[in-house]
């Protein structure tokens, strides 16, 4: 067990009557109701957003040969892609990006039904990859942007002078970042006439959406128990290495996909 995880003080948590705790409950519930019906209107604000034509030719390596972007929807109408931290030459993958890959091939029968495509892309040549999604034991379709300028025009991959000057553009923002890479999110659109627009993009703790394990931690008496690190997903491991871990070992540095933007 890691050493990092707090005991719970049940001492400095108030006990009370079932007529109490249910007062308290239905007071939190009107919150909760609040912030449903926030994230209903904020959901329609975004697919109301304006689209991008893609007018790039951007091709993937990929399991089936060479692809172009709108070949990667597989047919439907609608892709989501994680941009996964994996660059040329890494041993292997963003360990946080592999907690959010975790959850990607429960989510794609049910995505597929609703016409939805999700893959990862990542920088690092195909061999690369399927060594490491091979270790993972995923299913899910992850291309090669290897070669492209894709990652770095969807704002996921910096050079080393962007990096040397001491700020990118990521997030919407200009700021320090302390990698080549970055995490992100990518939707796109197809219409029957095979043209391919962007409809969203979002990075720093807004990947969380595809890390379904958090909503279940934060359901818990502890939640996340990261408070004291910072928020920085540093009890994350890949799932093939938890039970390796030393248990007095020391933390790791942050993790590669932590931001608080």
């Amino acid at each position: 067990m890691n050493t990092a995880i707090a005991a719970i003080d049940a001492a400095d948590h108030p006990i009370v009557s079932r007529e109490q705790w249910l007062a308290a409950r239905l007071t939190l519930l009107a919150r909760e109701k609040e912030l449903t019906r926030l994230q209903d209107q904020i959901a329609r604000e975004r697919r109301a957003l304006p689209w991008v034509r893609v007018t790039k030719d951007y091709v993937f390596d990929t399991r089936q040969g060479p692809r172009s972007l709108a070949q990667l929807f597989d047919g439907r109408s609608q892709l989501l892609v994680q941009h996964f931290m994996l660059a040329p030459g890494w041993q292997q993958g963003c360990k946080s990006c592999s907690f959010m890959a975790d959850h990607h091939d429960g989510a794609n029968t049910h995505l597929a039904q609703r016409d939805v495509t999700l893959l990862a892309v990542s920088r690092a040549p195909l061999a690369e990859i399927e060594r490491f999604r091979q270790r993972m034991g995923w299913q899910f379709g992850w291309v090669s942007s290897h070669g492209s300028d894709f990652n770095h025009d969807f704002g996921v991959s910096f050079s080393q002078d962007e990096l040397a000057s001491g700020a990118v553009n990521y997030n919407y923002r200009r700021q320090p970042f302390p990698h080549e890479e970055a995490p992100g999110i990518s939707v796109f659109c197809r219409n029957d006439a095979g043209e391919v627009v962007h409809t969203y993009s979002r990075y720093g703790r807004g990947v969380e959406t595809m890390m379904h394990t958090y909503p279940l931690l934060e359901l818990t008496p502890k939640g996340r128990d990261e408070d004291g690190l910072d928020y920085s997903m540093a009890w994350v491991r890949h799932h093939d290495r938890y039970a390796a871990e030393t248990p007095a070992g020391p933390l790791p540095a942050t993790s590669c996909c932590a931001s608080p933007a």
